[in-house]
């Protein structure tokens, strides 16, 4: 599975390949997108979305930059978010840039992890969905509650 590379290294240790060709970018699953976003960790202060485009850039087209940002302070929150076009530019990224140096402080890159903030089914149900909530009630407010009777 080895890759074959046409053409002299490129600067930053960038290799050329055939570039194929693409289909509807809507149509991406959402682990094919997840291969091709690496996180940025480790950022300066002083960098913002242009300076880390600026500094991904060489290794392929980039389709989104993104630095989340502290809503209280206002400051980014030290690490971002690169989208690639393509899979292998996310490679050759992560390849060449894990633990460089930008403004002085040393970046961990990877491969970005799915968000695990997604509601599951399980927290998309209303409380009394569970007759537990519905008997606890009823004895908060003094009423007996008939076992039998709510299990049969």
């Amino acid at each position: 599975q080895g890759r074959h590379l046409t053409g002299p290294p490129c600067p930053q240790g960038r290799r050329e390949r055939p570039r194929r060709a693409r289909g509807d970018p809507g149509a991406m699953s959402e682990s094919q997108i997840t291969k091709r976003t690496v996180y940025v960790g480790g950022l300066a202060e002083q960098v913002d979305k242009k300076v880390l485009e600026a500094a991904f850039l060489p290794f392929g087209d980039l389709r989104s930059v993104e630095i989340p940002v502290d809503m209280k302070s206002g400051a980014h929150r030290g690490f971002g978010f690169i989208e690639f076009m393509e899979v292998e530019d996310a490679e050759d990224a992560i390849d060449n840039m894990h633990h460089a140096e930008l403004y002085g402080r040393t970046l961990r890159v990877n491969l970005a992890r799915a968000a695990n903030n997604k509601p599951s089914t399980e927290s998309n149900r209303p409380i009394w969905a569970d007759d537990f909530f519905y008997r606890k009630k009823l004895q908060d407010e003094g009423l007996g509650v008939d076992d039998e009777a709510l299990d049969a």
